[in-house]
């Protein structure tokens, strides 16, 4: 098979080693993947695969299964699937957990099934497992442009739970909006305490997801409402900040930090069992869809990458085999 490698910096497309199925796991011949900010920074050496995961960059796939391990009674050569990945998606063949796998939903392609099991996993497992959210209550995503972002919004939306979004632009706040949010602002020139104070009429926010980390901390507790959770998803704001403890306690605040590709085999499966039954059925309707910036063939990861580094984007972009 080929797969992506990293050659003097660039990522190029070249022969490796075919794999095969252990138990309980299925090989799938792979049509399309996705990019996350997570393998930009597994690019840096900044986000090493987890040990025994596939040393190859990408977190989700879509094709056809190939083979199927001792063990896998659900699925079979031929059906079409996507898949939660520790790693090894920037391949022509993927081996992975049966477990976190899924059919593709019914009327979508590789291209847009590929868009979903990374961002809609972390999404829904931050939003309804961490933050325990209830409905009706109120939620501020940050980098509400995102792939994370564009999939909260709409889970938002669909469970009945109104959201604010953090943008890097008007244009993002307008389409955000059109997805589903309820408001937004535009990070460089608003300052989100206070439009959140204004959109909330001063109660504050139920739940915050937030990749930024550091910068963000104190402005994040500050717009929290009383019993309020702040889920801690990502550090690209910095890994280190000043904490008022006294709000924490008068508010009885919960700050909550959260990965998903450490997690176990079992609790990966039990997130995508989770998004079977209560959000697939949503993607066949159309109710909820995966948000594709740009479809690239794989040769040009180069050049993908450079695009999500751009901040240019908005929700997925997508590899083609």
């Amino acid at each position: 098979m080929k797969a992506i490698e990293q050659v003097e910096g660039r990522l190029c497309w070249n022969d490796a080693e075919d794999l095969k199925p252990g138990v309980g796991e299925i090989l799938i011949a792979n049509r399309a993947t996705a990019i996350n900010r997570a393998d930009l920074l597994q690019r840096k050496g900044a986000y090493p695969p987890p040990p025994g995961a596939s040393q190859v960059l990408g977190l989700e796939c879509a094709g056809e299964v190939i083979a199927v391990g001792e063990g896998v009674a659900r699925f079979k050569a031929g059906d079409a699937v996507c898949a939660l990945l520790s790693g090894g998606g920037y391949a022509e063949q993927v081996c992975v957990p049966a477990g976190q796998a899924l059919p593709v939903p019914k009327g979508l392609s590789f291209e847009q099934a590929a868009a979903i099991p990374e961002v809609f996993a972390t999404a829904y497992l931050n939003l309804f497992s961490e933050a325990a959210i209830q409905r009706t209550e109120t939620v501020l995503l940050h980098a509400g442009a995102s792939g994370v972002g564009t999939a909260a919004i709409q889970l938002c939306k669909s469970f009945d739970n109104p959201c604010f979004v953090t943008v890097g632009s008007d244009d993002k706040v307008e389409r955000c909006i059109e997805l589903g949010a309820r408001g937004g602002c535009n990070r460089h020139n608003e300052n989100f305490v206070e439009k959140i104070a204004e959109w909330t009429e001063s109660k504050g926010i139920d739940v915050i997801l937030d990749p930024v980390g550091g910068r963000y901390l104190a402005d994040n507790i500050a717009s929290l409402a009383l019993e309020g959770r702040l889920v801690l998803i990502g550090l690209m704001g910095g890994i280190k900040a000043e904490l008022s403890l006294a709000i924490l306690l008068t508010k009885r605040l919960k700050v909550v930090g959260s990965t998903l590709r450490t997690r176990t085999i079992a609790a990966k499966s039990k997130i995508m069992s989770n998004l079977e039954q209560y959000v697939w059925q949503k993607f066949e309707s159309g109710e909820i869809q995966p948000v594709i910036e740009r479809i690239m063939p794989i040769q040009d990861a180069d050049a993908a990458h450079k695009l999500v580094e751009s901040d240019m984007t908005f929700g997925k972009v997508i590899l083609t085999l």
